[in-house]
């Protein structure tokens, strides 16, 4: 098997009934999946698109991605998905550094891929629901290489343009049978998420691995607590998937849902950022079903550690290694450390990306030899258990003492009045950097600095705790509701944040 749709069409010839997919009150078969595919991957032939070319998609989670995606992998091209939400100068980068052939835009986000098509002379597809009602010729299945491109995931740029991740047919199939080996999912399974497929966790951790052993896959759009917990109970979930901030929305949703109305659900993974230890146990606390989580990156294609079902739980820790994956811990010279070291985390193993799209000097920084470099400051146990203590980018040295920003974020995510927070390093010509914390209360909650000042004091040592703190209503967030640090206007938190010392310290 070596194009990534191959599964959909296994389960087409020997389980055609069995439900693929399900969009609100929509269904669609492994069969009626596959014809869709087929068709529009007969349109695109049809096109003149052929093997190897880039096809940017700009569309939500729905079946019309589901469909253009797995469209374009069975003609051979590359599919270059990105935020439905980007702008049209984000889209002209894209398709530029790319080199795509044609645009693929959901009819609602078409104005800025049409004005970036337009400017750049590139073809636009507007994607409207009706294109579920293809009925062009047949197209024949591309048999790519392994090795052969997929998709090109572009990483979020915290330093510098946006770069390419090339994900090859292989790396796709490798995290699917990582993912399967180590939740032991099946075809019976019923599996449910919000998240954006156009990110690596929705696309190939969650629809890949749900297509790759015939499992029902339930998508929900736009994200919102109550009815993803709503979805989980209509549908009788046995496997629900989002990241931690939409953990933290249904656990406050106004819903009705009980732990009984969703009996069925096994399991519930977490990925994308960490995941609070106090929202993973108050989940499993109203609704019976621990949350586990992992950790990949888009260069690994979603996969890299997780903590299986079945598995001994370790209080922090992302787990050990997914089924045919290595993980371990090196310094700066690329030298592994021993266990209870922190270094980088690097990884090894078939879902390790080709590279970097048409950067080889980008991609030579990243990778020694097998390995790549992940820029995540982590730690492992003598079993190969990882605890991710922080982006290397993220640490903050405050008089010569380094102070990891999660250890601290997960003492503040305990406080009951806290729904979301962010520790951040501000420039200090004393120190030089200081701990700053941007904290959202819950709804209607009063907090003041000085209470959450308090609360870090007794529960953790005096250089970690942050003596700049903002309150705000809201963290900004990416499509995938991860906490972007970079957007945070460290400015601002340093100008109208408010400074809390104590004399002893």
């Amino acid at each position: 098997m070596n194009n990534a749709v191959d599964r959909i069409f296994h389960h087409a010839e020997h389980t055609p009934d069995h439900v693929a997919l399900r969009f609100e009150d929509r269904a669609w078969t492994y069969a009626a999946l596959r014809d869709q595919v087929v068709e529009y991957a007969a349109r695109l032939e049809e096109a003149g698109v052929v093997p190897g070319d880039r096809v940017l998609l700009v569309a939500p989670t729905g079946p019309e991605f589901v469909i253009a995606y797995h469209g374009l992998l069975c003609a051979g091209a590359v599919a270059v998905t990105v935020n439905a939400m980007s702008t049209t100068s984000e889209i002209e980068y894209f398709v530029s550094d790319a080199g795509c052939s044609l645009v693929v835009a959901w009819h609602e986000d078409a104005r800025a891929a049409r004005a970036a098509a337009e400017s750049l002379d590139v073809p636009l597809w507007v994607l409207e629901p009706g294109e579920l009602e293809l009925t062009s010729g047949i197209a024949r299945r591309v048999a790519p290489a392994r090795d052969d491109d997929a998709v090109l995931l572009y990483t979020s740029g915290t330093t510098g343009r946006p770069k390419g991740a090339q994900l090859t047919h292989g790396n796709l199939v490798a995290c699917a049978e990582a993912v399967q080996a180590t939740i032991h999912s099946s075809s019976a399974d019923r599996i449910g998420t919000a998240l954006p497929l156009f990110h690596v966790f929705g696309q190939v951790c969650v629809m890949g691995a749900a297509f790759h052993v015939g499992a029902s896959l339930s998508l929900l759009r736009p994200f919102d607590g109550a009815r993803l917990l709503q979805m989980a109970a209509d549908h009788r979930l046995t496997i629900l998937s989002g990241v931690p901030t939409m953990w933290n929305a249904m656990l406050h949703a106004d819903v009705e849902v009980t732990r009984e109305d969703v009996s069925d659900l096994r399991l519930a993974t977490s990925g994308g950022a960490a995941l609070p230890l106090s929202v993973a146990k108050a989940f499993d606390d109203r609704f019976g079903c621990m949350v586990l989580d992992g950790y990949g990156l888009s260069e690994t294609t979603g996969a890299a550690t997780f903590n299986a079902p079945a598995g001994e739980r370790r209080e922090g820790s992302v787990g050990p290694p997914l089924t045919g994956l290595s993980v371990t811990v090196v310094d700066p010279s690329g030298e592994e450390l021993p266990p209870g070291v922190v270094g980088e985390v690097a990884i090894r193993g078939p879902v390790v990306m080709k590279g970097y799209w048409g950067r080889p000097e980008a991609t030579a920084e990243v990778m020694r030899g097998d390995w790549f470099l992940s820029g995540d400051l982590g730690r492992r146990d003598e079993d190969g258990y990882l605890w991710i203590v922080d982006r290397k980018k993220d640490l903050v040295i405050r008089g010569g003492y380094n102070v990891y920003p999660r250890e601290v974020e997960e003492v503040l995510y305990a406080h009951p009045s806290i729904r979301e927070v962010a520790v951040i390093g501000l420039p200090d010509d004393h120190l030089g950097e200081e701990v700053a914390a941007v904290v959202a209360p819950h709804p209607g909650v009063e907090l003041s600095a000085a209470e959450v000042r308090e609360w870090a004091s007794e529960r953790l040592s005096a250089y970690k705790v942050p003596r700049v703190y903002q309150l705000v209503e809201e963290l900004p967030k990416g499509a995938t509701g991860k906490i972007l640090k970079r957007q945070i206007d460290r400015g601002s938190v340093r100008s109208h944040g408010t400074h809390v010392r104590r004399s002893a310290v």
